[in-house]
């Protein structure tokens, strides 16, 4: 056998390889992170409603300053459901994903249950999306992706804000533009 063959047959089982080890890569299951309990929150309590646009304008904020060193950008959108868009890179390929959530409150944070997945003009499972994001993305602490449950659990009770305060959340209503916080200001120490 000529070198030729030798070296197409060698890049050829090479080509193979890495595909598979993506395949494998992208589907295989995780283990997925389990959210921390909430942090149990004492003081003083302000209740603030604010609209969608408003909240929508805060989170970026926090999610912004949070992610400056992803190499994945994520934009959120809050309107009738929480839109996360983003783009993954695949061989040089730009793919825009656009997910879907609907949000729900628990013990103050907030489950982002994800509704869809718009990949491209590509069918993927949503638990695949997830994942892959999970790994492209440097999210915050605070944010823990399932891809396994299709949702994303945002941990309110772990963001840092003015002189130790925290947040928690009342009532998310995002088709009456209603969503009711409140804001945990720790008592003075004696």
């Amino acid at each position: 056998m000529n070198k030729w063959k030798v070296a197409f047959f060698v890049l050829a089982g090479l080509i193979i390889m890495v595909v598979v080890g993506l395949v494998y890569l992208v589907t295989a299951d995780i283990e997925q992170a389990s959210p921390k309990e909430p942090l149990a929150l004492e003081g003083n309590i302000l209740t603030v409603q604010t609209t969608a646009k408003e909240f929508e304008a805060i989170a970026k904020q926090y999610l912004v300053d949070e992610t400056k060193k992803s190499p994945v950008p994520v934009e959120l959108v809050i309107d009738d459901k929480i839109y996360l868009y983003s783009t993954l890179t695949l061989f040089n390929f730009e793919l825009p994903i656009q997910m879907d959530f609907s949000p729900v409150v628990s013990e103050g944070n907030i489950i982002l249950k994800q509704d869809a997945v718009h990949v491209g003009m590509k069918k993927i499972p949503p638990e695949m999306v997830l994942k892959l994001m999970a790994d492209a993305v440097d999210f915050p602490s605070w944010i823990t992706v399932q891809p396994n449950d299709e949702q994303i659990y945002v941990d309110l009770s772990r963001i840092n804000i003015a002189s130790g305060s925290r947040v928690r959340a009342q009532e998310i209503d995002l088709a009456n533009d209603k969503i009711v916080l409140q804001v945990v200001i720790p008592n003075e120490s004696k």
